[in-house]
């Protein structure tokens, strides 16, 4: 039987900022950091992978507009 209770989520936003110690600054460096990672590791597996395993569908690093 499942709990009916639920457990309130962690804010991730909150959970960040603690991580820098209250530093935002320093909290968006890192997300910019990240997200400059991800990009090269997209980038390298968009390179890596053939048109025939996805189907003729490749990655984007860009978000759609919806």
């Amino acid at each position: 039987m499942r709990p009916t209770q639920k457990e309130h989520a962690a804010d991730p936003v909150a959970h960040l900022v603690a991580w820098h110690d209250g530093d935002h600054r320093a909290a968006i460096e890192t997300l910019l950091e990240d997200v400059a990672h991800l990009r090269m590791q997209l980038a390298l597996a968009t390179a890596a992978m053939s048109a025939g395993y996805t189907r003729g569908w490749t990655p984007d690093e860009e978000r759609d507009a919806r």
